[in-house]
């Protein structure tokens, strides 16, 4: 099944990743008073980039807006495969040490994953 917000995602910045979640999600209300969810997302690297580096995944913050889609989001647990798509945002804060800025995915649609499909990934 998969969980969608139904906004076009600009097929200029869409990214699909296929990964696993590291924690429960955490919801957050923002100073603004806007809602959302956050989660990590732990995606595997490619072969190639295996090769390049000892790290074999990378652990990637993703963001999901839309009520309907966080009430989906938040029942996942941790461990869960799942493949999500949205697209990169680059986020600010300002904090103690100054202005931190990390890219993120803003999550348009996610579902879980088959154990076939995730050993295809390997």
């Amino acid at each position: 099944m998969t969980h969608a917000n139904h906004s076009h995602t600009d097929p200029n910045n869409t990214v699909q990743l296929i990964g696993r979640i590291s924690a429960g999600p955490e919801a957050r209300v923002l100073p603004s008073g806007d809602e959302m969810l956050s989660f990590r997302l732990v995606v595997r690297r490619s072969a190639a980039a295996r090769r390049r580096s000892k790290q074999v995944v990378d652990t990637i913050e993703c963001s999901v807006w839309p009520a309907g889609l966080r009430r989906s989001v938040a029942k996942l647990e941790a461990g869960t495969e799942v493949t999500v798509t949205g697209s990169l945002r680059r986020r600010f804060s300002r904090g103690g040490a100054g202005v931190a800025s990390w890219v993120s995915v803003e999550v348009d649609s996610w579902r879980k994953v088959t154990p076939a499909a995730v050993a295809s990934q390997a």
